[in-house]
């Protein structure tokens, strides 16, 4: 309501409307690039996140090797590193990779923030699938791979979604690594773009125009929310049933 209601100082002054919103659109880059980045790197993030973690669940959960579980609790303990600590030195390491500014490598660095809640909740996940039904796809002549991918995969579809929604929305809302990472304004995903926006002319913060831009941020949260919620609650069930 605030973003569609009259306010002194905005786009929308007189009256009802969507005055708010056509500020919004039309700043710097358009309010279409900004949700294309956004979009891109919070695909990627859940692509990546996927991809890794779900072998890394499946690796610590279905097979022995030495130093496992000293190995995993090595891949929790980077939750206790406050995130920001480590983006000077990712800045650097991007730079030297030509990543910096770049929507790819944005993705890369929050995948990694997504990683070890990922691979803890893939893991268990896999631990709550009978071993026999791995076990009787390799009797059957599949190889492990093959077993993940056609028998273990769709087993564990209510963890995939947890964390591919996990990393969805936090890639989507993420401001600080973006404020850090990217330069270029026309590759701001949108929360970094909402801020830019704020501070128009000699320090006059847009409050309608932020308030519309609060509310294209949260309309995909919530419909994805709502769209995928029976597999999220199913992923977090199978998790708790199994610790």
């Amino acid at each position: 309501m605030a973003s569609v209601s009259p306010q002194a100082g905005t786009a929308q002054v007189h009256t009802w409307g969507f005055g708010n919103y056509q500020t919004l659109a039309n700043y710097q880059a358009g309010i279409t690039q900004y949700l294309l980045n956004s979009t891109a790197v919070s695909l990627m993030t859940v692509a990546f996140t996927l991809i890794v973690s779900g072998l890394g669940g499946y690796a610590f959960a279905m097979f022995t090797f030495p130093g496992r579980n000293a190995l995993f609790l090595v891949t929790l303990a980077i939750l206790m590193v406050p995130y920001a600590t480590l983006l000077i030195p990712l800045y650097v390491l991007l730079n030297d990779l030509g990543l910096q500014n770049s929507l790819v490598g944005l993705s890369l660095v929050l995948t990694m923030f997504q990683l070890p809640f990922a691979v803890f909740m893939m893991r268990i996940s896999f631990e709550s699938v009978p071993a026999e039904l791995r076990e009787s796809a390799l009797v059957d002549g599949c190889g492990n791979f093959r077993a993940l991918l056609r028998i273990l995969l769709p087993a564990v579809r209510p963890g995939l979604v947890t964390v591919g929604m996990f990393a969805f929305l936090a890639a989507w809302n993420d401001f600080i690594t973006p404020l850090v990472l990217i330069s270029d304004s026309e590759k701001a995903p949108l929360p970094l773009a909402v801020a830019n926006m704020r501070q128009q002319v000699m320090g006059i913060v847009d409050y309608g125009a932020t308030e519309a831009g609060v509310v294209v941020l949260a309309l995909p949260c919530i419909v994805l929310f709502l769209a995928l919620q029976r597999h999220y609650v199913r992923g977090f069930m199978s998790g708790a049933l199994k610790g």
